[in-house]
């Protein structure tokens, strides 16, 4: 028999993952019984599921229960349901899981003699996963699978989990192009288990804090989940808490946002709709994800009012919090032309805080020279909010955060300076750099080379500086291409002028761009990523 399995006693024998193939050969091994205690998609679209399994082992003779069991401190009742199986289910039995860990705990646990347990005790504790993960992922975003994705492509050997309590993954740079009219939304969104890497444990459950002294992550379900070395990427949270009233008027009375996945074809309705009227389009403080998308959703609708002849009828505001339109000096004359070019005004120091959707009124903090502030109500036909947003509480009150809540890093090594064990990515970490996809592209490269040195002992060798790269689609054609670095130096890919609109970015943007994130970033595949090396 090719499947490597472990005998327990007379009746029990333990292994890891089975394939649907294999089970010809366990059953002319005279095996009667197969116990499944790995749940189903836990490893992505690559495992087979207990249906599978069990049609293909009734086929064959095979007695087939699923007792699935999460990674993690394992239930008393789940010791006592194996417990029962074993005395029901005709013998010899084999039980699996990933790797027969689980399996072997269970064994353990369903013993009543107490001495027979404690001599499987230690069993028990490594299924505790105190130190069993080389590399636990928090968040299974843009970040989260790519850095697993590159890992693994340069130590396939290393056991890695991804905590992510979603089932879908998105790919969010193109909700802007949604809500535009120029994206279909359902090709910006896969299950999450058909992105899983190969051969990394997706624990489909829910951070809830760290616990770094004891390299443990805590999970709302009550379970610990221990590590060798940490990566903390789970992204940014929509505070849409901080806006009075916008939750319960987002999807109708004229009010949206590009920033859900559900929202952004609602977008372009509204778009489409208005002929008349009064548009508002916000930006709350910084940090936010992609700082350019709240202007580039105005470009976009403006471009369209403009083809169709509605324009003139339309007044256009850009409310922003911040005090100038883009934070990198170089390319705000070019997107200054596009601003007059569709009249719109521009209203800096002001803040959404309140929503009134019935009425269809927008109230803003306006800060004047001096800092007193003043509150004034807009009306509105059609409003885009863009979120206020924050670190996850679960990292905003945990010893990782820094005194804005994002997890404190080196920002050119993008390693814990508390904690050497721990590295940070994507818009979670405390690195001032643009929260973009694109920014995640270099830092997957940055955290994987520094994570890879740190275990081995040696000096870490990459340096990231600060690249991100936003394209600000100012109309439906043609993109401004902004990609800099720290301090708002400018880091062209192209040797291309880079604050001039071109078409040739539209089609990075709408087409290139979407094909190397799916088939490229999330495979651990870095074209044109490779960052600095230390000298």
């Amino acid at each position: 028999m090719s499947i490597n399995f472990t005998q327990l006693d007379e009746k029990l024998s333990v292994t890891g993952q089975i394939s649907v193939d294999d089970l010809t050969e366990i059953a002319a091994s005279g095996f009667k019984s197969i116990i499944c205690n790995r749940p189903d998609f836990e490893g992505g679209e690559s495992q087979p599921t207990s249906e599978q399994l069990e049609i293909q082992a009734k086929g064959l003779g095979i007695t087939f229960a699923y007792l699935p069991v999460q990674v993690g401190v394992i239930p008393e009742e789940r010791g006592e349901a194996f417990r029962k199986l074993m005395a029901e289910l005709p013998g010899p039995v084999l039980a699996f899981c990933n790797s027969g860990r689980r399996a072997s705990a269970l064994h353990a646990m369903s013993k009543s003699d107490l001495e027979v347990a404690k001599m499987h005790q230690a069993t028990v504790d490594a299924c505790n996963w105190g130190n069993a993960f080389d590399v636990v992922v928090v968040g299974g975003g843009s970040a989260g699978i790519g850095i697993t994705a590159s890992l693994l492509k340069r130590r396939k050997s290393l056991r890695i989990a991804i905590i992510e309590p979603h089932d879908k993954h998105y790919y969010q740079p193109a909700w802007t192009l949604v809500g535009g009219g120029a994206y279909d939304a359902d090709k910006t969104v896969r299950r999450m288990s058909a992105v899983m890497p190969d051969n990394a444990e997706w624990i489909h459950a829910a951070a809830a804090g760290f616990d770094p002294d004891k390299n443990l992550v805590l999970l709302e379900d009550g379970r610990k989940i221990g590590y060798r070395q940490l990566v903390v990427c789970p992204g940014i949270r929509l505070a849409w808490e901080k806006i009075e009233g916008v939750e319960e008027t987002l999807g109708k009375n004229g009010v949206t946002s590009n920033y859900r996945f559900d929202l952004a074809p609602y977008t372009w309705s509204l778009v489409q709709e208005l002929k008349q009227g009064k548009a508002l389009f916000t930006q709350p403080p910084m940090p936010i994800k992609c700082a350019g998308a709240p202007q580039k959703a105005m470009y976009l609708a403006c471009d369209h009012w403009m083809r169709t002849g509605c324009l003139d009828d339309i007044s256009v505001e850009f409310d922003t919090a911040g005090a100038v339109l883009f934070g990198v000096a170089d390319f705000v004359p070019a997107l200054m032309r596009y601003v007059e070019r569709y009249h719109a005004k521009l209203n800096f120091n002001s803040n959404l805080v309140k929503v009134d959707g019935n009425s269809k009124t927008a109230y803003f903090e306006i800060k004047d020279a001096d800092g007193n502030v003043r509150l004034e109500e807009k009306q509105f036909d059609m409003l885009h909010v863009t979120p206020p947003q924050m670190a996850p509480d679960f990292l905003r009150n945990s010893p990782l955060a820094d005194a804005a809540g994002f997890c404190k890093v080196n920002e050119k090594t993008l390693q814990h300076p508390d904690y050497p064990n721990i590295f940070a990515l994507g818009d979670a970490c405390s690195s001032p750099n643009a929260k973009t996809a694109a920014a995640i592209r270099k830092q997957i490269v940055v955290v994987a080379e520094n994570l890879l040195a740190d275990k081995e002992d040696e000096e870490l060798p990459v340096v990231y500086d600060g690249y991100g790269a936003c394209p600000l689609t100012v109309e439906n054609g043609k993109v401004v291409l902004a990609e800099f670095g720290f301090g708002g130096k400018l880091l062209p890919t192209f040797p291309l002028k880079p604050s001039v609109p071109r078409k040739l970015y539209w089609f990075f943007k709408t087409t290139v761009f979407p094909w190397l994130y799916w088939n490229g970033m999330l495979k651990g595949k870095e074209w044109l990523a490779h960052p600095h090396k230390k000298h």
